[in-house]
């Protein structure tokens, strides 16, 4: 039987059910495992190798993507993982010229010095001919703009250029679009963002139906340890259940939010693919199930962004989004190529109603 999202989630990766037992099984803390002395390795041996509670999270987050996952102790490690895994000197990479800015630094820098060559283009494109290039890298949609990209007709035009496909999919989720359904060879996200969403856990996971590559990212883990501890996995796994939930609320508040800042002339650059003046809506629509609960806009310097902070009472002022708490980020305090007033607004699971006033009244008051 096919269920919908909100019921997958409730009840990705949890073991059959066993009279007397929990229905999601405590994390296992410990780092070796007793060892048959005949056999050898069993299903658990060492915990940077093998781990139940890890292999739980994996099979959850495998069931909602639609491929074998691997998860790693963040999305930087996670997408780190799969470049130097799959990269070698003398490949080039495409990477997105608007997407997490971190990823373009390690390109710019570590993968330089080992011999691989990056170019970057905007998620919305043009897309050049990726003739030559070994690995297309989209995030769609982008972090922190909000563009969009087509999956599908992107991933066909690397795919007929012998290239892989990698999809970021931490804004959208899996509940929110399947890039793997869409023709992309991989997908790579930060958990710590809307998937696990209650800002108390750092992750990332790497998911591919590609043999060659996935042992490619598990020997890389294997042998570089960037895994998750026993109760960073489990947390995750417990969150993953109110997924859709969250989703919905946040989706629900973008909306409402994102209309609202349409309406004020003092606020500009107001991007949300959900909205039908966006210039991504026509793509999302067709290829996203649900968009994502963050909005970007333009408040024109740092000063006014300060203000609006000070005097909103539900926006915490904070990086990373997707969590339960509604939180503001002004992008450029850390470097990112955006404009000095431009802020990623990262939408909880407040009440509508009381979320829009709050805003309103910090936008008025700064």
């Amino acid at each position: 039987m096919t269920y919908s999202d909100g019921t997958r989630a409730v009840h990705a990766g949890l073991p059959e059910p066993v009279v007397g037992e929990p229905f999601l099984p405590s994390p296992v803390f410990a780092a070796p495992y007793h060892l048959d002395p005949v056999e050898g390795p069993g299903q658990n041996d060492y915990a940077r190798t093998q781990h139940p509670t890890r292999r739980q999270l994996e099979a959850a987050i495998g069931q909602l993507e639609g491929a074998p996952t691997l998860v790693f102790a963040s999305g930087q490690a996670a997408i780190t993982a799969l470049l130097l895994s799959t990269l070698r000197a003398g490949d080039t990479v495409a990477l997105p010229s608007d997407g997490y800015f971190t990823v373009r630094a390690f390109a710019q820098g570590t993968l330089r010095d080992l011999g691989v060559a990056s170019i970057t283009v905007p998620t919305a494109g043009p897309y050049p001919d990726f003739a030559g290039v070994r690995l297309v890298l989209l995030e769609t949609p982008a972090n922190p703009g909000l563009d969009v990209c087509d999956i599908e007709a992107v991933a066909a035009a690397a795919h007929a250029a012998g290239a892989l496909v990698a999809v970021d999919n931490t804004t959208p989720t899996p509940l929110g679009q399947n890039p793997l359904a869409l023709g992309a060879d991989v997908v790579v996200a930060s958990g710590t963002k809307a998937l696990t969403g209650h800002s108390d856990v750092l992750l990332g996971y790497v998911a591919t139906p590609d043999d060659a590559v996935f042992a490619k990212v598990e020997t890389w883990r294997k042998q570089t340890g960037a895994v998750p501890g026993a109760f960073d996995c489990w947390l995750a796994h417990r969150s993953i259940a109110t997924l859709d939930l969250r989703l919905a609320r946040q989706t629900a508040n973008a909306a409402a939010i994102a209309t609202m800042l349409l309406e004020r002339p003092d606020v500009t650059g107001v991007r949300w693919p959900g909205l039908e003046s966006d210039p991504a809506y026509a793509v999302a629509k067709a290829q996203m199930r649900r968009i994502p609960g963050v909005v970007s806009f333009d408040l024109g310097t740092a000063d006014r962004v300060a203000r609006f902070l000070t005097a909103a009472s539900l926006v915490f002022a904070a990086t990373s989004f997707g969590g339960v708490h509604t939180t503001a980020d002004r992008r450029a305090q850390w470097g990112d190529d955006t404009s000095p007033g431009f802020v990623r607004l990262s939408c909880g699971i407040e009440d509508t109603a009381d979320l829009v006033a709050d805003l309103k009244a910090a936008l008025d008051e700064a």
